[in-house]
């Protein structure tokens, strides 16, 4: 089911497509001007959009204009009852994906949704699962508690994997030693140790390219550690 936003200030038939739309189990939404179509590709984030050209408000071009210079992929047909090679060429200029000419059949409209969210539906990249975390040629597996580097098995100590799992899970942001030591070893504040240096040696020694100038875990100068999926720039 894909979600499918009609804007159309003809109303029987804006409603006549999203009646074919929910006969095929997708989700239909309308919008009856130009400027709320806007609005609710903002807000409702549809995987397709069916977009008039002679709309109140804004236009169907000031619409798709919009929607693409804000970064949205969303694929967009436009309806018109305009035929004009010109309209068709501004459409496509603006990177409409079909343009489809008043009078047209709602089966053969359905048939290109279909086909367009297929389409997408292949582009699409697909996302790595949860439980795998990616930097550089490190990939640690958080449900298997494995570690490869370069596709290649990579043996961690158990605190070793604890003390990756805590610098990873901060995002960026920097962990003192007496964090560390609390959360993985669960010592208390007072414990003062090198035992996190030592793991953190290991850390680098095994996952790090130049371990002598470590790019992903970081020492921070007077504070403890952090950890950067992609490497600072500065």
């Amino acid at each position: 089911m894909a979600r499918i936003l009609v804007v159309e200030d003809n109303l029987p038939l804006a409603e006549g497509i999203a009646y074919n739309l929910e006969h095929e189990r997708h989700e239909a939404r309308i919008a009856e001007d130009g400027r709320a179509g806007l609005e609710a590709v903002r807000a409702w984030s549809p995987d397709l959009v069916i977009l008039d050209l002679m709309l109140p408000e804004l236009d169907g071009y000031q619409v798709l204009q919009a929607i693409r210079k804000e970064r949205n992929a969303v694929p967009v047909i436009i309806l018109t009852a305009r035929g004009e090679e010109a309209d068709k060429v501004r459409g496509f200029r603006l990177d409409a994906d079909q343009y489809v000419t008043k009078p047209f059949g709602v089966l053969e409209l359905i048939e290109r949704v279909n086909a367009l969210l297929r389409r997408a539906a292949a582009r699409a990249p697909v996302a790595a699962p949860a439980h795998l975390i990616r930097f550089g040629d490190v990939v640690v597996d958080t449900a298997a508690r494995t570690v490869t580097r370069g596709g290649r098995p990579c043996a961690l100590t158990p605190k070793a994997f604890e003390l990756l799992l805590a610098l990873i899970h901060r995002d960026g942001a920097v962990a003192t030693r007496v964090e560390l030591l609390t959360e993985v070893w669960g010592y208390g504040a007072f414990v003062l140790s090198r035992t996190v240096d030592s793991h953190v040696a290991e850390l680098r020694r095994k996952l790090e390219v130049d371990p002598a100038h470590p790019r992903h875990i970081v020492t921070v100068w007077k504070s403890g550690y952090r950890f950067d999926a992609a490497p600072r720039t500065s």
